[in-house]
């Protein structure tokens, strides 16, 4: 397990997986998963929103109460993913009322995206909303962490200022092969930073995942 956390530590600087190995064990249903040889590469519609989204505005905490490795109520999860974002700063809801689903499969980001208090249900939620990329200038930490660990979210980054660039609606791909994120409402390309060994990770569904198909853990697969 330590072995897979240094290979990590590459995709966000120095991530610090000593007491936060013990955290990476939400039995969650991924929503990313790559068939082997599958591109790396996503097409939907993109959720623009700015700096320092926090933890408790993509889940608040009256909603951890739900347990995702219930399928129903991973479901449901899903259905408050950025239910804490200010309508008056966000008119378009992230996951329309009534829907358990989005109609984003990216997000995009400013600076500082995730911060706040280091609770999994986050990357989680958004994974079981659909949203199956976010690509930001910066991310916190331990959000960026839980991303790779849960197996729910590509977390890429960009040195360019995206959420001044890109529309709420707009059709994007997130292409991670080359990185590039192509608006196609406009056909501007936009450079991202490589994921890195993060992307075999979550490619897996998760860390446990991984490391059970690597051969360093000897468990059942997950159903």
């Amino acid at each position: 397990m330590q072995s897979t956390c240094n290979a990590l530590r590459k995709s966000q600087g120095n991530l610090r997986c000593s007491k936060a190995s013990r955290r990476c064990s939400v039995n969650v249903t991924a929503t990313v998963h790559r068939k082997e040889g599958e591109p790396r590469i996503i097409r939907g519609k993109a959720f623009v929103t700015r700096d320092n989204i926090d933890t408790d505005q993509i889940i608040p905490a009256e909603y951890l109460t739900l347990v995702p490795s219930k399928p129903d109520e991973y479901e449901k999860l899903g259905s408050y993913a950025m239910i804490g974002l200010p309508d008056n700063e966000y008119p378009t809801r992230y996951v329309q009322d009534g829907s358990m689903k989005t109609d984003y499969a990216v997000v995009i980001g400013g600076q500082n995206f995730g911060c706040g208090s280091s609770r999994e249900h986050a990357p989680v939620a958004m994974g079981a909303a659909g949203a199956q990329v976010v690509v930001a200038e910066s991310y916190a930490r331990i959000f960026f962490r839980n991303c790779i660990s849960t197996g729910e979210l590509y977390p890429c980054e960009t040195e360019i200022r995206l959420c001044d660039a890109i529309q709420t609606g707009s059709e994007v791909t997130v292409d991670m092969e080359v990185n590039v994120l192509t608006d196609h409402s406009n056909g501007k390309t936009y450079q991202l930073n490589p994921i890195g060994e993060a992307g075999p990770v979550i490619d897996a569904g998760g860390i446990f995942e991984f490391a059970r198909r690597a051969g360093m853990i000897n468990t059942a697969p997950v159903s």
